[in-house]
């Protein structure tokens, strides 16, 4: 699916010709197209989502993919940016030598932004943009997981990349951190804060919980 939609937008934008919705897509990308209008009009089926985990759409900042980058500095390995928006931390894990780096986005419109944005770089072979449900995504190859996703998703997400992810995984979450989990490293103030997670460390720390729950 994603190697039509990847195609699809090539074609496009190698002919040159952009007509309303190809401005639309350049515009949102900016920053300037409003989220009423992505929410009501450019995502098909975003009404279906629970309202708990509707995430709207909001760039990272350079300095938030910078700190994102910063954590999983001399890691390896593949990368999955989860509710990857216009791609650009696929993009920027990609150019650091990430393989594979995947996106997983339940938009299409973003997906088709994404490719875009690899396109122009030269790297749209290099990196993947799925359109699929983060829920239903097989996480176990995976040794590098990245996230920009409301507090509520977040709450809910914990379950499964515990379940999932290898020993030595490492979680990287910007913007907000995992309401139950205490990270292993902060990187940036503020709103471009990113925080770091040993799917190892948070393992142990959940079994030394259990065994004290027990023998109390």
């Amino acid at each position: 699916m994603e190697d039509d939609i990847q195609e699809e937008v090539l074609s496009q934008f190698k002919e040159r010709r952009l007509g309303g919705w190809q401005v639309l897509q350049l515009t949102a990308g900016t920053g300037l197209a409003v989220y009423a209008v992505w929410a009501g009009i450019l995502m098909p089926g975003f009404r279906r989502v629970p309202l708990r985990l509707q995430v709207p759409y909001m760039p990272a900042s350079r300095a938030q993919v910078s700190n994102v980058m910063t954590l999983l500095k001399g890691r390896s390995g593949g990368v999955a940016d989860l509710g990857s928006g216009d791609g650009r931390i696929v993009l920027e894990a990609c150019s650091q030598g990430f393989s594979p780096a995947v996106g997983y986005e339940l938009n299409p419109w973003l997906v088709r932004l994404a490719y875009f944005h690899a396109w122009r770089a030269g790297q749209h072979r290099s990196v993947s943009y799925r359109r699929e449900d983060l829920w239903k995504v097989d996480l176990s190859a995976f040794k590098n997981v990245t996230v920009f996703l409301a507090p509520s998703v977040l709450s809910l997400l914990q379950k499964k990349l515990l379940a999932e992810l290898p020993e030595d995984a490492l979680i990287v979450a910007g913007r907000f951190p995992f309401p139950d989990w205490t990270a292993c490293k902060v990187e940036g103030e503020g709103v471009d804060r990113a925080w770091a997670y040993h799917v190892q460390e948070l393992r142990h720390r959940y079994k030394s919980q259990d065994r004290h729950e027990e023998t109390s």
